[in-house]
């Protein structure tokens, strides 16, 4: 789902203007959205405190969105028990068979297959 009132982490978020991390980061911020960035390597984004891992940010967030190689995107989402979110957004190509098949076991609600650029401006919400 996506709501301007929702807090986005943008897992993988990064300074590098030509990569798609980059975008999608830059692109929610543009509209305004609440939006924080995590990456181990970088120190801020933009003009946002970038978060070495999202267990770093104590406060609530509602959509994780994974725009990181797939092995990374399964190590975070299966370590993420203690940290609490409405849903995971696996940007295309961040995504496995195998981490779907763990939110699925664990009944973690998510979205793949959806670039949330185009259903930010497409204004679509996307079922939970």
């Amino acid at each position: 789902m996506i709501d301007k009132d929702f807090t986005y982490a943008v897992v993988g978020a990064s300074n590098d203007k030509n990569k798609y991390w980059y975008k999608v980061f830059e692109d929610l911020l543009s509209a305004w959205y609440k939006v924080i960035p995590v990456n181990p390597n970088e120190e801020k984004i933009l003009w946002k405190k970038c978060y070495k891992k999202l267990q770093n940010y104590k406060k609530w967030v509602d959509v994780i969105i994974f725009v990181t190689q797939p092995s990374i995107t399964e190590n975070i989402v299966m370590n993420l028990w203690n940290y609490k979110f409405k849903q995971i957004w696996m940007q295309p190509w961040s995504e496995s068979e195998k981490v779907i098949s763990f939110c699925e076991e664990k009944k973690i609600n998510f979205v793949t297959n959806s670039c949330i650029m185009i259903q930010r401006k497409n204004n679509t919400i996307v079922p939970q």
